[in-house]
């Protein structure tokens, strides 16, 4: 802090300021209005004031106000366009002696900044309210921002071509709204007024924006307020510099043709004809002729890229969302994969906890029943164990390998059945179409001339020369047609014979495709109702009974004493032989599963 004598307000600020939250700063900082709009100060006490306020850097709290969010600020926007009003007069007419280099090149260039930045928020928010109240309130609050900006580089000549050749500036001249854009206009016209060489100081095509915007504005607007403001504008630019009338008559050859047929008569005509004159001035130089034919051009082009510029600006808040959705999607799916990965590990974790934990159990019985156990029965213990171990192991094997065969050949039959039911289809569908194909009419074959006939005729009979016809007598005939009547009835009978053999054989595919079907629909043991059971009965009377009867005779079988079993002499007569007791068996149906 410096150590001269200070003004004692500035003093007791700082120090407030110093120890308050960060959200009353807004608030504290707006005291400063009435600090330098005291009545008894004079023009040396207020540059004091105001290097005292720059000394203790309320100057750069006020910047970095403006650079929050102005709408989480204690009364919003009104405090922000305060706060800028405040900068300004801060800004303008303070000479700092210690590090100038920081002051000017990068301070005041920054304040600039905040301020166009402050106003395009403002803007937006005025072209977007509905209600009249609310719309009024942003425009003044944008009034007070742009003049803001007018005082500031009203005080600082240099800063005019930063505030012309920043994007800011160029966002806000362009828009469609009606005031603002006469308010921005104004501030234009102040920079030219103050600084009337800035516009060679700046780039060519912030310069070839600047002029498009404005020829735009006379060529798509039929508001007098706006025509009025670009022409005046147009004029204080053309006056500025002879080398810019001739960029107005080489870029933009329609725009006498448009100030003579729109804006003649409009309550500004003084100024559209000194804007002509000059035009015609710089057009009498001999190009005049062939500008005429490009009139038309240069309106376009004026209006395509003052439309390719609002588009493009258009877009950049559209740009803006979508790289921050994409971005926030990257990053929830990172996050997800990071949980998803610890969610992973940790059940590892616990899963090997888990088996560590049953094997340790397990080996803990183990030793309890090792102490059990008599030293002498220890390893026919251990190995009654491993015999026990090896059968669970190999009775789960053989299950999971019955089970994988078991769901490879039901994929592989009902691939198979598909493939029947869809080759039926396309027989039956060609069988249509055969029987739906029209026959092609009868034609009569070409009758024979004369000349063919005999020539015919002729190879006939010297053939029968060649070859004469056996002699056969009547018995010898009769003999032969009894021989192919007898081959016929042979064939007959044997081709109705192989007939029934496949209508069996067909019969017997159904009944054992049926039964396929249901053995693999069929349930578990477990799983088993009484409703089921009818689905593995036999139909046929006749065969159940048989059944019954043979599983009798096997319980009965079974049941005998070992002396019975020694030779069929012992052997009761209602007693069925192993070999048809065994044939009988293997044709019953049996169903289920394990």
């Amino acid at each position: 802090f410096p150590m001269a004598a200070t003004d004692p307000q500035v003093l007791a600020l700082a120090a407030q300021i110093t120890e308050s939250r960060e959200q009353d700063i807004p608030l504290l900082l707006l005291k400063l209005k009435g600090i330098l709009s005291s009545p008894s100060l004079g023009c040396e006490e207020s540059n004091k004031i105001k290097q005292d306020i720059y000394d203790y850097g309320l100057t750069q709290y006020c910047l970095l106000v403006l650079k929050q969010d102005h709408s989480q600020l204690h009364g919003t926007w009104a405090t922000a366009a305060q706060l800028a009003e405040i900068l300004s007069d801060c800004c303008v007419g303070l000479e700092v002696k210690e590090d100038p280099e920081e002051f000017y090149r990068k301070f005041l260039p920054s304040v600039i900044d905040s301020l166009l930045v402050l106003g395009k928020r403002l803007q937006a928010r005025f072209i977007r309210a509905i209600k009249d109240k609310e719309k009024q309130d942003f425009l003044h609050w944008f009034q007070i921002v742009t003049d803001a900006i007018c005082w500031l580089f009203g005080g600082h000549i240099q800063l005019a071509a930063h505030v012309l050749q920043n994007d800011r500036f160029l966002q806000l001249l362009i828009t469609d709204d009606v005031e603002t854009a006469i308010i921005m206009m104004s501030v234009l016209h102040n920079i030219l007024r103050i600084n009337s060489s800035v516009l060679l100081q700046v780039e060519e095509e912030t310069l070839h924006s600047l002029l498009d915007e404005l020829v735009y504005k006379l060529s798509s607007t039929t508001n007098p307020a706006v025509g009025s403001a670009a022409t005046k504008l147009l004029l204080l630019v053309a006056k500025s510099c002879k080398q810019l009338v001739q960029l107005f008559t080489a870029r933009y050859k329609g725009l006498k043709g448009l100030l003579n047929k729109q804006w003649t008569g409009k309550g500004f005509d003084r100024e559209v004809n000194q804007l002509l004159d000059l035009l015609y001035l710089e057009q009498s130089s001999g190009k005049g002729e062939m500008q005429k034919q490009h009139e038309a051009a240069c309106t376009i082009q004026a209006a395509w890229r003052g439309f390719q510029t609002r588009k493009r600006l258009k877009k950049l808040p559209q740009a803006v969302i979508t790289l921050q959705r994409s971005f926030r999607a990257k990053w929830e799916q990172e996050l997800q994969h990071l949980t998803k990965q610890k969610e992973d590990e940790a059940l590892k974790l616990q899963m090997q906890l888990q088996r560590q934990r049953a094997m340790r159990l397990f080996h803990e019985r183990q030793l309890a029943l090792l102490e059990v156990v008599h030293a002498s029965q220890v390893n026919k213990y251990m190995q009654e164990m491993e015999e026990k171990s090896a059968l669970t192991i190999q009775r789960f094997w053989r299950g999971y390998r019955a089970r994988r065969i078991f769901h490879q050949q039901k994929q592989s039959l009902k691939e198979y059945k598909a493939a029947v039911i869809i080759q039926r289809a396309a027989c039956k569908f060609l069988e249509k179409q055969r029987r739906r194909r029209p026959l092609s009419p009868w034609k009569e074959p070409k009758g024979l001339t004369d000349e063919q006939r005999l020539a015919l005729q002729q190879k006939v009979d010297d053939y029968i020369k060649l070859h004469p016809a056996s002699q056969m007598s009547e018995e010898m005939s009769k003999e032969l047609h009894m021989q192919a009547q007898t081959k016929l009835a042979q064939f007959l009978l044997r081709n109705r014979l192989d007939q029934r053999a496949a209508q069996r054989r067909e019969a017997l595919l159904a009944q054992v495709n049926t039964d396929v079907e249901l053995l693999m629909n069929a349930p578990g043991l477990a799983e088993t109702t009484e409703k089921d059971f009818g689905a593995f009965m036999s139909r046929s009377i006749p065969v159940a009974t048989k059944a019954r009867q043979a599983h009798n005779t096997m319980l009965k079988y079974t049941r005998w004493p070992w002396w019975k079993k020694l030779g069929d002499e012992f052997m009761e007569d209602d007693v069925i032989p192993d070999d048809a007791l065994n044939t009988e068996l293997e044709t019953l149906f049996i169903g289920g599963r394990k």
